[in-house]
């Protein structure tokens, strides 16, 4: 089989952006945000393996118990374990909080970065939370969040058959048009949850099926 050429790709995913915003419009992420990127950054870092429904019920109890940055890299790892239990990997996540207020603390004076190379040296955050931080906080756009969803549907669309989130970034990076990167991730994510479920996508009722070639094969 001849290897799809990336003109084709292009024109694939720009018909998958213009539905996508027929769909949604401008959404954003369905995490708790009220305005401080700190708290946005702790919230997607806590995202991770875990839905947003589940962060949105902890978060308000960790700011409430910690209400400044100060206060929680203060925090004794067990206090704030007790808060995450119920979301998956909440130790680790656990730490990571406390570092995380720690570092920017420290290094950047209670300010929380606003680049991708500063963002991603914090503990816990990869490309994925620096670019829902960059595009949400910041208004700024240098990639396109992979997560679960983003990774599962565009590799179903065959727009990347790379093997790691980042590497499937830097793919869509190059098919879609720039100015489709930052709602791309949540509209794709709401998508994954509504249509595009992972065990059992629902392509009858999907408007993409028509140029998705996994929905073909399925059919």
């Amino acid at each position: 089989m001849p290897r799809e050429s990336l003109k084709s790709k292009r024109e694939r995913a720009a018909t998958v952006a213009l539905r996508m915003n027929e769909r949604y419009g401008e959404a954003e992420t369905e995490l708790i945000y009220d305005g401080d990127p700190f708290h946005l950054v702790i919230a997607v870092l806590l995202s991770a393996q875990t839905t947003d429904k589940a962060v949105n019920k902890v978060t308000p109890v960790l700011w409430e118990r910690y209400p400044t940055i100060e206060a929680l890299a203060q925090a004794k790892q067990e206090d704030v374990e007790e808060i995450l239990r119920s979301i998956g990997f909440f130790r680790t996540k656990a730490a990571h909080v406390i570092e995380c207020a720690r570092i920017v603390l420290e290094d950047f004076k209670g300010n929380v970065p606003s680049t991708m190379g500063e963002l991603t040296k914090l503990p816990g955050v990869g490309r994925k939370t620096a670019n829902i931080v960059l595009n949400v906080a910041f208004d700024d756009v240098e990639g396109i969040a992979v997560d679960t969803h983003v990774f599962r549907i565009t590799h179903m669309l065959k727009l990347s058959n790379a093997p790691t989130p980042q590497a499937t970034e830097f793919d869509l990076l190059k098919v879609f048009d720039r100015k489709d990167w930052k709602p791309i991730n949540h509209q794709l994510v709401r998508f994954g949850r509504e249509v595009c479920v992972a065990r059992r996508p629902r392509c009858n009722d999907c408007e993409l099926s028509d140029i998705c070639p996994s929905a073909k094969k399925s059919q």
